[in-house]
């Protein structure tokens, strides 16, 4: 059996190298360190690595790589890294960039090696989906048992490996950071191969898994949040760099951003986001995580314009804050929530930084803090460092990875709720005195951040994986909670801390069961209360779809999202671009009309009509006049007729004659949102 080399064997070679780049000066004294180094790794023969395994799963390839057949001949990154964490997210910006400067022809190569840390993620399905929302588009193995991590001793996520062409040990990076590092060695790999002529141009077989996808109207959507005095829904539809802005019937009013990721301010049309995550929506103000963007934004409906609220638009590492928004550096900011600590602030679980901060609205101050001026972007609570620890003093507390936010403010809580998705724990922040506590999930252990599962339960009984979002239900003192990892919506008591299970039945899927327990999603991210409490809103993730839970019912349904398209009522003239405006036509007073049987359809529940139409035997349309169909509904805020117009004799399903082509033509109807056919 062949002897292969591990992280050990390198670390006392690269150390030297490393110290000696501390010292150096200038980039052309470090890149002669660089090359010395290399001809000195050049003479070991003993740091040859394993070959992945046969029998793994692969991503945007072909088929499986080896390191001794594909990759022969190639500089090859190797990055291992697990979905959920937010310091491997910080490095594929990084990763990117050096697959811009540097091709596979160029004799580059970058693999990212998954290496779970959670259950859920060790299917191949949920990889595949994580590798589409962060647009990945290297190859990717998914090593569902962390062999090659385990034969390499990898310690942590995210670790990058430098390879050279005969699958041996250049170089290692631990961490996230290290962007300097990374491109001095990797030119310096490729430059040094390239002159002993051991570099090949060849591809490798990439294939893009994304490119076989179908458009739909949400990709990923991540958060969701209601006003509720308008009832207006706030959607960040993070796969599409987006925000959208929907009635609670569903009808389409805004989008802003997309469908490309970028970072710019001002009208509505011409903004830009970079996969947005935490929304909340209030009368004609929007707030918005931005989150790849490292940026708090701010959209006014009333004035069309998208602002800056706090953040540079690179990724902080400031700890402390305290300077005005737009000139703090912050990092990954996941959600948001609005509250008062003296004066409007805007709540921010900084999840890349592992920590909560405060975005000051107005004058205002912190419990156990210092008066702070408006505008000002400071640290709340989390000390930095990512772990479970809870503790009277905010500063000294620690959070894994605060990925949802929900402020409950009737007595005695007055604190906000806080998913920590990497302790998958859910713990509380006092608004009176900043104290950080547990309520569910987890263990005791603060440095144990595996302490995961799917449990009902109290306190530290109950088990979570990885939840996302909270949400508050201020009339019930209930918590709603977004079990990401376990597919799962469950619901929790603060003041007994018992948690258990609401909807969902543990494994990913896109069901609408006839009960809460038989039907399934896919990694909720996030959740919100709507109609007093009635229903609860969920941005199914995975599923690429809004989710109505209808708390009284107990039935889930689609949220259906509506863009509002009246065909042929703007038309343009031949001879003129300028709309032309036409009056719909009205049926006749004389029309028959069929009375059908009534039914009843709760809040947020789907029903779907089978409209099938003929016309007396030997009756034919007039092939240039309008024909159309109309259907209305009683009970409802809008009676919508008209919406669906068609111009000819053809169906445009099927492309023949309408009425005679026997298709039973689909209507899709969800209470209180307008009525849609295709015909």
């Amino acid at each position: 059996m062949a002897s292969y080399s591990k992280l050990s064997d390198l670390f006392p070679i690269q150390s030297q190298l490393d110290y000696a780049l501390e010292d150096a000066t200038n980039q052309e004294e470090k890149a002669n360190l660089v090359h010395q180094y290399l001809h000195k790794i050049d003479e070991k023969d003993d740091l040859i690595i394993p070959d992945f395994e046969e029998g793994l799963e692969w991503l945007n390839t072909d088929g499986p790589l080896s390191l001794r057949k594909e990759l022969s001949g190639k500089v090859v990154v190797l990055d291992f890294f697990t979905y959920c964490c937010i310091n491997c997210m910080h490095l594929l910006p990084d990763l990117h960039q050096l697959e811009q400067s540097y091709t596979i022809e160029d004799g580059l190569v970058v693999i990212g090696v998954h290496s779970a840390k959670f259950p859920n993620e060790k299917v191949l399905q949920n990889v595949r989906s994580a590798v589409l929302r962060y647009n990945i588009t290297h190859p990717v193995v998914n090593d569902s048992d962390a062999s090659l991590w385990q034969e390499l001793e990898v310690s942590c996520w995210p670790t990058l490996v430098v390879l050279g062409p005969r699958g041996n040990l250049l170089f290692s990076l631990v961490g996230e950071g290290h962007r300097k590092q990374l491109f001095l060695f990797t030119a310096a790999a490729l430059n040094h191969y390239r002159e002993q002529g051991l570099l090949k141009d060849h591809d490798v077989g990439i294939k893009l898994y994304r490119d076989s996808l179908p458009p739909s109207i949400l990709s990923f959507p991540g958060k969701i949040a209601m006003d509720p005095s308008s009832k207006q829904l706030a959607i960040a539809d993070t796969g599409h760099h987006r925000v959208l802005v929907v009635s609670h019937t569903g009808q389409l009013l805004h989008t802003i951003g997309g469908p490309s990721s970028g970072r710019r301010d001002g009208n509505l049309s011409e903004a830009q986001f970079s996969s947005p995550q935490g929304v909340l929506i209030k009368g004609d103000t929007v707030f918005v995580a931005d989150t790849d963007n490292h940026l708090v934004r701010k959209i006014n409906l009333s004035e069309g314009k998208v602002s800056t609220l706090a953040g540079i638009g690179v990724q902080g590492t400031d700890k402390e804050g305290g300077a005005p928004g737009p000139q703090q550096p912050i990092s990954s900011p996941w959600d948001i929530a609005l509250g008062n600590a003296g004066g409007d602030v805007l709540w921010i679980a900084m999840a890349g930084t592992h920590q909560i901060w405060a975005l000051f609205l107005e004058d205002g101050k912190l419990p156990k803090g210092s008066d702070s001026k408006k505008g000002t972007c400071v640290r709340f609570a989390g000390s930095g460092n990512e772990e479970n620890r809870n503790n009277a003093y905010p500063h000294k507390a620690g959070l894994a990875q605060p990925s949802g936010l929900a402020l409950a403010l009737t007595e005695p809580w007055e604190c906000l709720f806080i998913a920590d998705s990497e302790s998958s724990t859910i713990r509380s922040l006092s608004l009176k005195d900043g104290a950080v506590k547990h309520v569910v999930g987890g263990e005791r252990d603060p440095l144990n951040l595996f302490a995961f599962g799917d449990v009902d339960g109290k306190g530290i009984d109950a088990k979570l994986q990885h939840p996302l979002g909270v949400s508050w239900d201020e009339g019930s003192s209930l918590l709603y909670v977004a079990d990401s990892y376990n597919h799962k919506i469950k619901v929790v008591d603060p003041k007994t801390k018992q948690c258990r299970v609401l909807a969902g039945t543990g494994k990913a899927g896109n069901v609408l069961g006839p009960s809460f327990l038989e039907s399934s999603f896919n990694e909720p991210g996030g959740l919100c209360l709507g109609e007093g409490g009635k229903l609860l809103y969920v941005a199914d993730t995975n599923n690429h779809c809004i989710k109505v839970l209808d708390l009284e019912t107990k039935t889930v349904s689609l949220f259906p999202i509506v863009v509002m398209q009246e065909v042929d009522a703007v038309l343009t003239t031949a001879t003129s671009s300028t709309p032309a405006v036409r009056k719909l036509p009205k049926l006749p007073k004389s029309a028959p009309v069929l009375t059908m049987p009534s039914i009843t359809v709760s809040s947020g529940q789907s029903v779907t009509l089978f409209l099938k139409l003929a016309l007396p035997t030997g009756t034919k349309l007039t092939e240039e006049a309008p024909s159309f169909w109309s259907l209305s509904a009683e009970g409802t805020k809008s009676n919508v007729s008209n919406k669906s117009i068609f111009t000819s004799s053809q169906c445009q399903l099927c492309k023949t004659c309408l009425f005679t082509c026997g298709f039973s033509h689909l209507v899709h109807y969800s209470s209180g949102a307008p009525l849609w056919g295709k015909l």
